[in-house]
């Protein structure tokens, strides 16, 4: 049985980590993103200490956002909202974002936050599975190619179904992203290295990695970033 000590991030300096969180990433963070964080952290919410975005990874989802000028978008996995929230303030005023996830409990810790923020009339929260949504959408052809992106920080095991989905309904040029495809850095280890509890979304986050790194259809950057985010570019 391993002994590995899994961490919310990747970085094996804490001193560093909290050095970007102290330096540049608190200092920049809304403070309807603080509030909900630490609403987050607060709450009875299970796993809330691993799931979530980090500070610094919501910042750099707004600034792409914004360099991208988005102003539809897909968020498959919601949780409490942090990262919703850090993409609806990052949208213009009449941005939509369609926002799938089958906790309404977890959503409802962030949603004072998001209405607070102003920024509640851009979102559409469905409290569902996401593929069998997902799927409903890509029916409609007028669906395709509408989304300049889409996040996705949810169950593993089926990324890559949502992959083939997300490719139809985001635009040629828009960009899909992956989040954990580093996954507390256990991508890297041997089998039995890996605590029995992470293995399954192991497997499945290795499995997505060499897939996008072979799918002709995008782009890919991986960053280690948080727990590691995988952007891929749509070009055919």
């Amino acid at each position: 049985m391993s002994n590995l000590v899994i961490k919310s991030s990747i970085l094996s300096s804490e001193a560093l980590q909290q050095y970007i969180y102290n330096t540049s990433g608190f200092p920049r963070e809304h403070e309807q993103l603080k509030e909900l964080r630490e609403a987050t952290q607060e709450s009875s919410l299970p796993l809330k200490r691993f799931m979530g975005v980090p500070v610094d990874e919501g910042l750099f989802l707004s600034m792409l956002l914004k360099l991208m000028n988005a102003k539809k978008t897909l968020e498959i996995g919601v949780f409490s909202g942090y990262s919703l929230l850090a993409t609806a303030l990052a949208l213009p005023d009449d941005g939509h974002i369609t926002a799938i996830d089958p906790d309404g409990e977890a959503y409802s810790v962030g949603l004072p936050s998001i209405k607070k923020a102003g920024v509640d009339h851009k979102i559409n929260f469905i409290e569902a599975d996401a593929l069998p949504i997902l799927q409903e959408m890509v029916q409609n052809e007028k669906n395709h190619g509408e989304f300049d992106f889409a996040f996705v920080d949810a169950d593993k095991e089926n990324y890559h179904k949502y992959h083939e989905e997300l490719i139809k309904l985001v635009k040629i040029g828009g960009v899909i992203a992956y989040d954990n495809t580093l996954w507390y850095g256990t991508v890297a280890l041997e089998q039995d290295e890996i605590p029995e509890r992470f293995k399954i979304s192991a497997a499945a986050i290795v499995k997505l990695n060499k897939n996008l790194a072979s799918d002709p259809r995008i782009e890919i950057a991986q960053l280690s970033i948080g727990d590691g985010i995988t952007l891929c570019r749509r070009v055919k």
